[in-house]
């Protein structure tokens, strides 16, 4: 009962959930989400409590589109409003002011909201019947693995969920790039799929990046995405290591990862999900390129590594 294929009572009883101060689990077009009601406290409340998530640590508010966003905040400046014109729905956060309507406990009492549209067709359906807005942290204990499939859920949190809506895969596999539009420049607080040259090309603007201490964001502590197994960064892969590397695997512990940095980051997490299932002493990761291109598997790998 708790894994519900997307159809439509499904998607009706999961908007019900949310609608009574439920939790639920979601998928989005990044990682599966733990959603609540965005307008009540209590709800919250009750995600960070499952998650095991610090107060201080603000929650991402999705939306079906930037009209239903503008309640939520009290300005969109003009390189958002681009931002969101070209990338939304999409892998896209925003963080504007917020508005009096938004509960200091999504925003862990910032005077700024982070917002998103997403791309997935389930968690829009979601979203447009329940008629609010939820916040969908990822669906997972703090600091550990996000799941990009349904059954990829921790037990733990599963069971405080009225129900998932299994979404399929994930079609990017790591989080939203998360953008500040609230200074005179734009920053980066996490990248991701939507990459600093293609938010540099939109707007002109300069694309910077924050130090780790200002967490207006999720996704800022120097450790996070970690499997329960250690992790480590190598040049290359031994013929008895255990990991993810780039070239022909020489054991069944050993998994090959495309050279496409946006295809790498669409099985990191699965990959890494399979792997911590192997009860191996140690994790071993094959450095990827240090370009550009990749600045968002090198922002997960570091986090998962604590480096």
């Amino acid at each position: 009962m708790k894994i519900l294929q997307p159809t439509d009572v499904a998607i009706r009883l999961a908007a019900q959930a949310l609608q009574n101060g439920e939790l639920i689990g979601l998928p989005t077009e990044t990682v599966y989400g733990i959603g609540a009601s965005a307008l009540d406290p209590v709800a919250i409340r009750k995600t960070f409590e499952l998650k095991r998530r610090p107060a201080e640590n603000p929650l991402i508010v999705h939306v079906t589109s930037i009209e239903a966003a503008s309640n939520l905040v009290s300005s969109i400046p003009d390189a958002a409003r681009k931002l969101a014109k070209a990338f939304w729905p999409g892998p896209m956060t925003l963080v504007l002011p917020k508005s009096q309507l938004v509960p200091d406990e999504a925003t862990a009492g910032l005077s700024t909201v982070a917002i998103r549209v997403p791309m997935s067709p389930v968690a829009l359906a979601i979203l447009a019947e329940a008629g609010i807005p939820v916040t969908a942290p990822s669906a997972n204990m703090f600091m550990s693995l996000s799941p990009t499939q349904a059954a990829n859920i921790a037990p733990e949190i599963l069971s405080g969920l009225a129900c998932v809506i299994d979404g399929g895969t994930c079609q990017y596999g790591v989080e939203s790039t998360v953008i500040d539009c609230t200074g005179p420049e734009l920053s980066i607080l996490r990248p991701g799929a939507i990459t600093r040259d293609l938010i540099r090309t939109l707007t002109g603007l300069t694309v910077a990046s924050p130090p780790l201490q200002e967490r207006r964001s999720p996704g800022m502590y120097r450790r996070h995405y970690a499997p329960r197994t250690p992790m480590r960064l190598v040049e290359k892969l031994g013929p008895f290591d255990s990991g993810i590397g780039f070239s022909e695997p020489q054991s069944k512990y050993q998994f090959q990862m495309p050279i496409e940095p946006a295809e790498y980051a669409k099985g990191l997490y699965s990959t890494l999900y399979a792997l911590d299932q192997m009860a191996r002493l140690e994790i071993l990761i094959e450095s990827p390129p240090d370009d550009e291109e990749w600045e968002a598997v090198w922002d997960r790998l570091r986090k998962a590594t604590g480096q």
